[in-house]
């Protein structure tokens, strides 16, 4: 099983942020998935990417060719492929994985999150996303998915699932994901 991972390319100003970024690179590794994100060498992308190597797990990257040329592209990793644009991102990070996750970040992991989860209400995949709620970052976020779903502006499969720690996220991911 591969996890898609979104988060941010800085670090933020929450140490328990960076630290539950490590510790999902870790996690996924020791139990013996690998973690397909957005290949850059920077915040928290680079520490999930780091800790999962250090672990001995598997990490494939992948990201747009002109962030290559910034020099932004993770060099030690299992593989890494370089797409045309963000949008190629999106859809071979989907392609390549069973699950998402996404940890803190910007407009770059809300973009990633919200195409996926639009994706998933349209009837293109059924992988379950999650939040890792470090430190309440995403709660904003759920109390707006629900007043979304009780105003009546989502349908379909709308569920996003949440947890506050690396091991719970996962458990709940892999309890989500779809038999055959």
């Amino acid at each position: 099983m591969n996890i898609a991972v979104f988060c941010g390319a800085n670090t933020g100003n929450d140490p328990a942020i960076l630290q539950a970024a490590q510790a999902m690179g870790r996690i996924v590794a020791q139990r013996g998935m690998g973690v397909v994100y957005g290949g850059g060498h920077v915040g928290l992308m680079g520490a999930v990417a780091d800790a999962a190597l250090e672990a001995g797990g598997k990490v494939i990257g992948v990201i747009p060719g002109f962030m290559v040329e910034k020099e932004l592209a993770h060099q030690g990793l299992t593989e890494l492929l370089i797409v045309k644009d963000m949008h190629e991102r999106k859809m071979r990070m989907h392609e390549l994985s069973q699950a998402v996750i996404a940890l803190p970040g910007g407009f770059g992991t809300m973009d990633e999150v919200f195409e996926l989860l639009t994706w998933r209400q349209l009837g293109l995949h059924q992988k379950p996303i999650g939040l890792l709620n470090v430190n309440g970052f995403y709660s904003p976020l759920l109390d707006q998915v629900a007043r979304m779903e009780q105003d009546g502006f989502l349908h379909g499969p709308t569920r996003i699932l949440s947890a506050s720690t690396v091991d719970g996220i996962l458990d709940a991911v892999e309890a989500a994901r779809p038999v055959g």
